[in-house]
């Protein structure tokens, strides 16, 4: 690893929570001689032979799926991969779906599943996209796979969402499904026949193309992520501004988003600035090492069409933060990243632990805590973190997006980084971290060079759920 990357970095260490203890000490058993193991993670990176991705020795990777190529269903793998989640296949294996970041420009480019002049857009697809568009559909979507670790097969792959743009990340849920989200807020012109800015939900069990329903409840704005509580049922969701929101979906029914619900955003009830983004040098910082209590806001007109929503918010009290990306439950525990937050604008990671009784009329007189876990002094370190994912053994792991090469960060209970992977090769970025049920294979996307990769190698055992 390049020791100018081995950087200083401001983090909570002093407010981890006692339950992390126990990672740590199970992160130093799984590792021997763990003073060594813990400060270099999985040790110095290796220059891949193949100029693809470098990653620590014992670890290596296989290309599971590549844009262009043609998929089961006589479609084209699309191009710009971003989030992605994986599920349990019931026939064995995993059912990886994944977001494609497209827009109308980007898929005349050649990086939509319909091939040239999509020629392969029929009826079929017209019907169930939503948004089939004038002569050409928005091409965003998603594709599903089915793919055995054991063998590195892919045994399937097809278009399982479409007609929707710029589907950056989202979230799994609870039970089976993937929310795909619009990082987009294009109107009706003479490319799209619908407005754009929503959430939609892909069951993993589909076999096919699914119908397209937005989630329009959930509101629209330039959707990032989305996670869910699986106590609660309650759904988180980011905003790519630099203004952005941290809001909170609460559904009438758990797990029936498109019944209805609550749209809110967060506030912090013991600090009057108000702003996360620590990019004054004052005295409103916001340090890591403090939990916030917090308060939620209700919004309405929550699918209005003047992309106002955050200044409504942030008017009535919420919170500000600096480009809300990435979201990830786990521990417990809401992880969310911030691209360009911090007094290097460099990225912050923050942490959200709900109330007992999160959405109910108990909230008050218990409120969730929000505390900043992470904030990068060093670029050359962490830079832009993107998607995360908690890991099976319980660290979190970052993907950056920056202008240098990318990479994925690991990050300690304690705030303490590692790199665990870099992309020295391109200006692609990294994307949709996640790992299979069984904790083994790790799947990541290198975006622009349209690459799908499936990681295997010698993980920490899973902690005990």
């Amino acid at each position: 690893m390049d020791l100018k990357r081995r950087s200083v970095l401001m983090a909570g260490g002093g407010a981890v929570a006692g339950a992390f203890l126990g990672l740590q000490r199970l992160w130093a058993a799984a590792l021997p001689g763990s003073t060594a193991a813990m400060a270099t993670g999985f040790g110095d990176l290796r220059t891949d032979p193949g100029g693809i991705l470098d990653l620590p020795s014992g670890f290596s990777y296989r290309v599971i799926a590549r844009a262009g190529s043609e998929m089961s269903d006589g479609l084209l793998v699309p191009g710009m991969a971003d989030g992605m989640a994986a599920f349990a296949n019931p026939g064995g294996g995993v059912r990886l779906v994944c977001n494609h970041e497209l827009d109308p420009d980007r898929a005349r480019l050649g990086g939509g599943p319909f091939g040239a002049r999509h020629a392969r857009f029929g009826a079929h697809h017209r019907q169930r996209a939503y948004d089939p568009g004038g002569d050409e559909p928005s091409c965003g979507g998603t594709t599903t796979l089915i793919y055995d670790p054991q063998t590195g097969r892919v045994a399937r792959q097809w278009l399982s969402l479409t007609g929707t743009e710029r589907n950056c990340a989202g979230g799994p849920t609870p039970w089976g499904a993937w929310l795909s989200c619009e990082e987009s807020l294009s109107g009706i012109d003479n490319l799209h026949a619908r407005e754009h800015g929503y959430v939609f939900e892909v069951p993993a069990s589909a076999d096919g193309l699914v119908q397209a329903l937005a989630l329009k409840s959930m509101g629209r704005f330039n959707h990032e992520a989305a996670a869910v509580d699986p106590r609660t049922g309650v759904v988180y969701l980011s905003e790519d501004r630099p203004d952005s929101l941290l809001y909170r979906y609460l559904p009438d029914q758990p797990g029936r988003l498109a019944a209805g619900g609550r749209l809110q955003a967060l506030a912090l009830r013991d600090w009057n600035a108000a702003d996360t983004r620590n990019w004054t040098p004052d005295a409103s910082r916001m340090e890591p090492g403090k939990t916030f209590t917090t308060r939620w806001i209700d919004l309405d007109d929550v699918a209005s069409a003047d992309d106002s929503l955050r200044q409504r918010g942030h008017a009535s009290g919420a919170a500000l933060f600096a480009r809300g990306e990435g979201l990830w439950w786990g521990n417990g525990t809401l992880y969310f990243a911030c691209t360009s937050g911090g007094a290097r604008q460099a990225g912050q990671v923050f942490r959200y632990v709900p109330s007992a009784d999160e959405g109910g009329a108990d909230e008050a007189a218990a409120p969730g805590g929000l505390d900043l876990f992470v904030e990068s002094r060093d670029p050359q370190q962490l830079a832009h973190c993107d998607n995360l994912t908690v890991t099976p053994w319980g660290d979190l792991l970052l993907c950056e997006d920056t202008d240098r090469h990318c990479g994925l960060v690991g990050v300690r209970p304690d705030g303490r980084l590692y790199r665990f992977a870099d992309n020295p090769y391109n200006a692609s970025e990294l994307a949709g971290a996640c790992f299979a049920p069984d904790g083994r294979t790790l799947f990541v996307n290198q975006q622009a060079s349209g690459l799908t990769l499936a990681i295997r190698g010698p993980f920490p055992p899973a902690l005990p759920v």
